[in-house]
């Protein structure tokens, strides 16, 4: 049960959120024609004869977008329907040739299933939800109006008219920003993940109408708007917090919720109306007279389930099996680009606790500051599984082997190349580190006095000024036992 509560004069309020997120289905065309989906194509270059709704031009639904659906299904642990019926969904509009949708209301093709979300990211198994996902049907999409082409004119573009959609429908289960931005981070994974979605928001291929209510705490749901086309996490939590509070102002002065949809503004961090809320009604729905039941048989099923790739918590549980620390393996696998490189060193034969500790800190911070993403790296698994076999071995220390990252990084050379062309191998000889250490000793009289007299905290002293003299390449286990000794066995008389 979430804590989160809006305090308002009269009391505390709970807030209640349902997401109904419009997922863009990869695949080779469009949901019902053979027509490109490419972002960013020319207005009007992606549209078939289906897609315009010219006479006589019947719908062929695409094999690929209903196996990803049930794919999807399949990876939230969600009722798979053998059969599903396609609806049409009547109103009119300047972006929708047809006149109507086809779309999925009363037999989805994925029935309920669930999402598990973690509320602590430092420490995944420390606080979690299980949030209900009540169905997954599959519609196209509309096309889109122009209204900056012309001072007086809308145009019209409908590339995306006839896009096959995946609505992922939550139930009412979300109660604060926290929560809802959690759900959809994870929703975003599995899709990635699974292959059915590219999760990019940015350009439209993923976009979250947010269903918000507010009550008094226990009491019955309150009356619901719905916030259409919010394309970032982050614009969704705001429209949850936002929402919200504007609710719970308009019931404390004595106003009534309306159903209607609203719009979100980011410059302003508000909703505004747009229109009143339809009922299902509304819309005329009745069974697409051109379109037979989807009907799957077991084989398909079972081809859509051996297909599937191992998943983020499940893989998150392997990661931690191996004995790499749960927030890192919750790093490491949020998204699937750096799961897949990491099992890729991890093959390439890493240690995984050393590694992960690597690829968090070093790689990703690398990344970060130079804005790049995995997918670009230009230090490969196997180059990376190279650069830690040498730091294992006592090849390189801690500080050379980050310089030899960093020359990596510049060059796209491997590790050993590095190591031999810039002579920064690290020394284990114990006969080379007694002479230098005889020198630091020799020039720091006093200091090794007062060691001698109880301030052993001049130890480090001791080991940085032998480093610093051998410039780093000097093995930091031997340069402490060495030290030792010499500090110990040297007593002045």
């Amino acid at each position: 049960m979430s804590d989160y509560r809006i305090q308002g004069e009269t009391g505390e309020w709970e807030v209640v959120v349902g997401l109904e997120v419009h997922a863009q289905v990869t695949s080779n065309a469009k949901l019902f024609s053979g027509a490109a989906t490419a972002f960013g194509a020319e207005p009007n270059t992606q549209v078939s004869l289906v897609d315009a709704a010219m006479p006589g031009m019947l719908p062929v639904p695409n094999r690929e977008c209903i196996r990803q659906a049930v794919r999807t299904g399949m990876a939230i642990e969600a009722q798979i329907n053998k059969w599903s019926r396609f609806d049409r969904k009547n109103y009119f509009y300047a972006d929708l040739p047809q006149g109507y949708q086809i779309s999925q209301l009363y037999h989805p093709i994925v029935g309920e299933g669930a999402i598990d979300i973690s509320l602590d990211e430092k420490n995944p198994d420390a606080a979690g939800k299980r949030i209900g996902v009540e169905r997954i049907h599959v519609e196209q999409d509309a096309g889109k109006l122009m209204h900056d082409q012309h001072p007086t004119q809308s145009y019209v573009d409908l590339n995306r008219s006839g896009v096959a959609l995946m609505e992922i429908v939550s139930k009412p289960d979300l109660a604060s920003p926290a929560e809802t931005g959690a759900y959809l981070r994870k929703l975003r994974s599995i899709l990635r993940y699974v292959g059915s979605c590219d999760g990019n928001m940015e350009e439209g291929s993923m976009r979250a109408d947010v269903n918000v209510s507010v009550r008094k705490v226990g009491d019955e749901l309150g009356t619901r708007t719905e916030t259409k086309n919010v394309n970032s996490v982050r614009f969704v939590m705001a429209v949850v917090e936002q929402e919200a509070r504007r609710q719970v102002e308009v019931l404390e002065a004595g106003g009534k919720i309306v159903q209607e949809t609203r719009l979100y503004d980011p410059d302003r961090n508000e909703t505004r109306s747009m229109r009143s809320k339809e009922d299902a009604h509304d819309y005329r729905y009745f069974p697409d007279p051109d379109l037979l039941p989807l009907v799957l048989d077991d084989a398909f099923l079972a081809e859509c389930r051996a297909s599937l790739p191992e998943l983020p918590d499940a893989k998150r549980a392997r990661y931690e099996a191996l004995g790499i620390a749960p927030y890192q393996a919750t790093v490491l696998t949020a998204e699937v680009e750096a799961a897949r490189w990491f099992d890729a060193l991890l093959d390439a034969g890493a240690k995984p606790a050393a590694a992960a500790n690597w690829t968090t800190s070093e790689l990703f911070g690398a990344l970060n500051r130079t804005g790049r993403d995995i997918e670009n790296s230009p230090v490969s698994p196997a180059q990376a599984a190279e650069l830690l076999g040498l730091i294992a071995d006592g090849t390189l220390s801690g500080s050379l082997a980050k310089q030899v990252f960093e020359v990596m990084l510049e060059t796209g050379d491997g590790a050993a190349k590095v190591v031999e062309d810039r002579g920064l191998k690290q020394t284990s000889d114990t006969g080379a580190i007694e002479a230098v250490i005889a020198e630091v000793m020799a020039a720091n009289a006093d200091k090794v006095a007062d060691y001698r007299g109880g301030k052993d905290k001049l130890f480090g002293f001791f080991v940085g000024q032998t480093m610093k003299a051998m410039g780093g390449k000097a093995n930091p286990a031997v340069v402490n036992e060495v030290l030792k000794t010499a500090l110990g066995d040297s007593v002045a008389p």
